[in-house]
């Protein structure tokens, strides 16, 4: 990797132009915020380079002041302007010593030029994922050093990842969501030694029969010095307060001089020491690498992820759960992802149900993974494929800058328990020749960076029913993924005969809240879609789109810009849908089964609490239910097992609002129990 990820958190706190206050994590505590006043200007003329608007002999008075992180596309001043714009500011520096100081971007949407004190660093491309230079030899040591960067947004001509097709017909410019252009992410300096670990990659493989565990560790170190050294490296693992004692079985080597070099470490965790991740118990540890005068942080969790027999098994137990794509969208903030909005957005989709994620077409903020990690959801993480046509994805070029892009996510994400699987990409032709080696390729480039992650693409051909298992591209996955919008049943029947060993995931499904049945039309999709799930135990996932309303330029977006697929609108405000989904995604069902007048004022309330056989499904352990001021522990059950709890019930009031919380603290489900002599319930 070209920076380090996976340390410990800082937050860098600025003003965002045009908008509230927010927090960005950096996931280094060395770092160096570059945050705050930048000016800015538009190129429209593509004029800069030519004009060295890069040199600090170009008076940058003229320019208008902004606050980076930066979304143009929605400051008002340049509201969804495409090409070419220019971001300045100035810093001192003072070095110390044989350093490295490394310059990192966590994401720049789309084409990247940086140059430092009029020099050319260096050009990146792609819009989502995480890059840096090394700018040492860049800078003025005791003065002024001045910082340009060149930002296009411009994915509307074929040849960029996510693009535009090539195929000449109306709309082919624009993917389903806007090109927002900016310094999006945060921008930052670190100093290194001249020896540094660059990247670190942590296995942790459970045996789950014996309750053990191993951990195998690879070690990436920059050697910048120029002599060959042999770095002794110490590792240290702590869970919660606890450190581990671990015999660690290590692969000395030597690194060259100016070169690079993994190194590997093994060790045994007794079964003492292993707290397994899911859903519900998102346990973490915490691993210290220290190289000669370095040290880098990461977590990670132990679990095992497998399909079998159509299945997909976390930790060796059967996991039915639904999910929800996440479009990176909020007014006055574009693609920007402060951590508010991070927190607003997953903890809504925790408390809708939504645990199993293909979140969306391309790679969020790392704050999201990390809040994944801490919360206890499955996510597929997918780079910007986005409905490439067969000739784009038979091209060279092409096929690199998606490796390249696949490998920065990759190697960013690779350390968190919520990445369950990857994926090569959405909607395309996977029937075609081009497609099918596509797949093939792509899967098998991908597990040469993570052989530890089950791998799939976004299917929307198997709707058009293929008649043998060969016809289509899914046979290279561990699981299919299908986006179905309609028939349902007839398609996953087909799927399952086409791959019966295959579990299925509908990676998207949805209804517009804006049809003709309107909020109707959304609640009556859900619960019909929900019934033919539950009837076919091979689907493993149903992940809606959208979890959010999104700007677009997509045909058939709504006059005002948005298309509104949501559980809840731009601003999050809940669509009635929400409280559907909720309940039919919600792993339990409540019922009242007696209720019995007592004296005093004082009666008594019995509920049976099923863990659902069908859909959701999967084994309950530590959920509480909530009643006004009473919480009664749900013992564990298996799913299909019930249990019965008493409640009493104080006053006289004719109805009870009842909570489901799980373990992380979640609530998932609210219902209301009528209190009458009859046995009816109410859901809300």
């Amino acid at each position: 990797m070209i920076s380090k990820f996976h340390r410990l958190i800082v937050m860098a706190v600025f003003l965002l132009a045009g908008s509230a206050q927010g927090q960005y994590a950096i996931r280094d505590p060395k770092a160096i915020p570059l945050h705050g006043e930048w000016r800015f200007a538009l190129d429209p003329a593509e004029a800069g380079e030519s004009e060295q608007w890069f040199s600090n002999k170009i008076p940058a008075n003229g320019w208008d002041k902004v606050s980076v992180p930066h979304c143009f596309s929605v400051d008002p001043r340049y509201q969804f302007y495409t090409g070419t714009t220019w971001y300045r500011r100035t810093f001192t520096w003072q070095p110390s010593g044989k350093k490295r100081v490394l310059l990192h971007f966590d994401g720049v949407y789309y084409a990247t030029t940086v140059w430092l004190n009029n020099r050319k660093v260096g050009s990146h491309e792609g819009g989502y994922t995480p890059f840096s230079f090394d700018v040492t030899d860049y800078l003025t040591a005791g003065s002024e050093n001045s910082l340009a960067i060149s930002v296009n947004n411009n994915t509307w001509k074929p040849g960029s990842i996510p693009g535009a097709k090539d195929n000449g017909r109306p709309n082919d410019p624009f993917p389903g969501w806007v090109n927002y252009g900016g310094l999006i992410r945060p921008v930052y300096l670190t100093v290194e030694p001249e020896v540094y670990v660059e990247n670190m990659k942590v296995e942790a493989l459970p045996d789950l029969v014996k309750g053990t565990a191993t951990l195998t560790l690879k070690t990436r170190i920059r050697n910048t010095s120029g002599q060959a050294v042999t770095p002794a490296i110490q590792y240290q693992v702590k869970q919660g307060n606890k450190t581990l004692v671990l015999k660690w079985k290590s692969a000395t080597g030597t690194v060259g001089p100016n070169q690079t070099a993994v190194l590997e470490a093994e060790a045994p965790l007794k079964a003492t020491d292993v707290a397994l991740w899911s859903v519900d118990k998102p346990t973490l540890y915490d691993l210290r690498v220290i190289a000669g005068t370095d040290t880098t942080t990461t977590h990670f969790g132990i679990r095992k992820v497998e399909v079998r027999n159509a299945q997909l098994l976390l930790n060796g137990q059967p996991i039915k759960v639904a999910g929800g794509n996440r479009v990176v969208d909020y007014p006055g903030l574009g693609s920007m992802e402060p951590d508010w909005l991070i927190e607003k957005d997953l903890r809504l989709m925790k408390e809708a149900g939504m645990e199993f994620h293909r979140l969306t077409h391309y790679t969020p903020s790392e704050a999201v993974y990390d809040w994944a990690d801490r919360n206890g959801m499955l996510i597929i993480s997918e780079a910007g494929n986005w409905q490439l046509t067969p000739k784009q994805m038979a091209n060279d070029t092409i096929r690199r800058k998606f490796q390249q892009q696949f490998r920065e996510m990759a190697e960013r994400d690779w350390n968190h328990p919520s990445v369950i699987a990857y994926s090569v990409g959405n909607e395309y032709l996977s029937e075609t020749p081009s497609g099918q080696s596509w797949t093939k390729d792509m899967i098998a480039f991908a597990r040469t960076l993570d052989a530890t992650r089950l791998y799939t693409f976004a299917s929307m051909r198997l709707n058009i029913l293929p008649k043998k298992p060969e016809d289509e591209a899914s046979q290279y996955c561990d699981f299919v993924s299908t986006n179905s919008y309609g028939n349902h049943a007839k398609v996953l029947d087909h799927i399952h005969q086409l791959y019966p060993d295959k579990p299925i995931l509908i990676s998207e499904w949805g209804r517009r809240a804006d049809t003709e049945m309107g909020d109707a039309g959304q609640i009556a999709d859900v619960e019909q879609v929900v019934r033919e799930i539950r009837k076919r135990p091979y689907v493993i996932g149903a992940s809606w789109w959208s979890f959010n309303d999104y700007q677009s330029r997509h045909q058939g977006t709504n006059p005002n810009g948005y298309r509104p697929w949501g559980l809840v609108g731009p601003e999050r405000a809940k669509r009635p849908m929400y409280a559907t989904y909720q309940r039919e995604m919600a792993p339990v069902t409540v019922e009242k089964t007696s209720w019995t007048p007592g004296p005093e004022g004082v009666h008594t309330l019995t509920i049976r609490i099923t863990a659902r056989n069908d859909f959701p499904a999967y084994t309950l352990q530590g959920y509480q239910l909530k009643a006004n001021d009473d919480s009664l522990t749900i013992p564990t059950l298996q799913p299909g097992q019930s249990v019965d709890l008493v409640v009493p019930v104080r006053g006289f009031d004719k109805t009870l609002s009842v909570t489901i919380l799980k373990p992380t603290g979640f609530s998932i489900l609210t219902q209301t129990i009528d209190l009458t002599n009859d046995t009816r319930t109410s859901n809300r």
